[in-house]
């Protein structure tokens, strides 16, 4: 297997997932382009919503017109903060836009509670820098300074789980557009300790090149995280990204995503279309705690995101064929959603169980029938 060969990689990059088409939109490409970018405003976004006349996909389902805020935010000086509830495709688009942009989405710092600042700009290899003392060799760039030396797109995701100094540490490259290393920075030798400015060594200052900028991501509703200061958040253009509002476009994302999930899962057959209406009609009830009549509902604690219905589609699925042999069909679906209902509080596979016995036989067909008849499947 050669460097390049990505065939046995569980998800590789937009960039290289789309590279036909990237490739076809940059021949195509007539739109003026933003400095330092790699496609026009116009092809980036046919690239996240699609185009049929040359064959690009649409792998973004939402509203169009927040692709165009979040690129004409991008081509200014203000970095791009994408906040929503889970599951709400933010670090799919921010992935996408970085690929169409700048024609690579690597550059990523995920955030945490141990995330720290080395980890965002730079730290250094050890053993040159006890040998060598500090230099442009003992020095190993992070994204952010790779990004700004390269002028590429920067993502940082869940931003506002990292404590709230790691997060400021973000304010210089945003605002002056400058990463300071004062250990490149030469002999520390003038009045008080001031370094002079022709003594600064010319490695000390990263100058961010045309095309840096950064998105971030974050969460609404998860615990563990922390309020973002006034400072950072004047230097990012917040966008919401909202669960999807249609029944029937939230059901094609799930089969399609489902599908090709369970393709290179290994599983033979696709998932079965009304085994797949039965997921996502009860994944958006417990979302919104309302039936399709408009009876109320309890609400679940976990986040029944369009997300987790594809990660359940795709367990139904390895489930039925594994098994089975099959399909898989509504009494998996029982078994599946457990794992997914029950990760906050437990009282929420009291509400599920509740809605099975109540709602499942008020609607017609089978598979509800199984669904209601499967209730035994959840734990306790």
């Amino acid at each position: 297997m050669t460097h390049d060969d990505t065939t046995d990689h569980q998800r590789p990059p937009a960039e290289v997932r789309f590279a036909g088409e990237l490739e076809r939109l940059r021949e195509n490409d007539t739109g003026p382009r933003p400095p330092g970018w790699a496609l026009s405003l116009t092809a980036a976004r046919r690239f996240v919503v699609g185009d049929e006349a040359l064959g690009v996909t649409r792998k973004f389902v939402g509203d169009t017109s927040l692709i165009d805020r979040a690129l004409v935010t991008l081509a200014t000086s203000r970095g791009l903060m994408l906040v929503g509830e889970p599951g709400t495709a933010k670090s799919l688009l921010s992935e996408l836009v970085a690929a169409a942009v700048s024609g690579t989405s690597t550059l990523t710092i995920q955030g945490g509670a141990a995330t720290t600042e080395d980890q965002i700009k730079y730290s250094w290899n050890y053993a040159l820098l006890v040998s060598e003392g500090p230099s442009t060799r003992s020095l190993v760039p992070a994204p952010l300074l790779e990004g700004m030396a390269a002028g590429k797109v920067v993502r940082f995701e869940e931003i506002t789980r990292c404590p709230l100094e790691v997060q400021d540490s973000l304010l210089s490259p945003l605002s002056d557009r400058v990463l300071a290393i004062p250990e490149l920075a030469g002999p520390f030798r003038g009045v008080r300790g001031v370094v002079p400015p022709q003594e600064t060594g010319p490695d000390a200052m990263v100058f961010a090149r045309e095309g840096f900028n950064v998105i971030a991501t974050a969460n609404t509703r998860d615990r563990g995280v922390n309020e973002m200061s006034a400072a950072l958040k004047r230097r990012f253009n917040f966008e919401t990204v909202f669960p999807i509002a249609d029944f029937a476009t939230e059901l094609e994302l799930v089969e399609a995503e489902a599908g090709r999930l369970l393709e290179r899962s290994g599983v033979g057959v696709a998932p079965r279309r009304d085994v797949l209406e039965v997921l996502v009609t009860t994944f958006r009830e417990l979302r919104n705690a309302t039936t399709e009549d408009g009876r109320a509902m309890d609400r679940l604690s976990s986040v029944m995101s369009t997300a987790e219905a594809v990660s359940v589609a795709h367990a139904v699925g390895v489930r039925g064929w594994f098994l089975r042999g099959e399909a898989g069909e509504a009494a998996d679906i029982v078994a599946c959603l457990a794992g997914t209902a029950a990760k906050d509080s437990p009282d929420d596979l009291t509400r599920l169980r509740r809605y099975l016995e109540q709602q499942a036989p008020r609607r017609d067909g089978e598979q509800w029938r199984a669904l209601h008849a499967a209730r035994h499947l959840l734990p306790g």
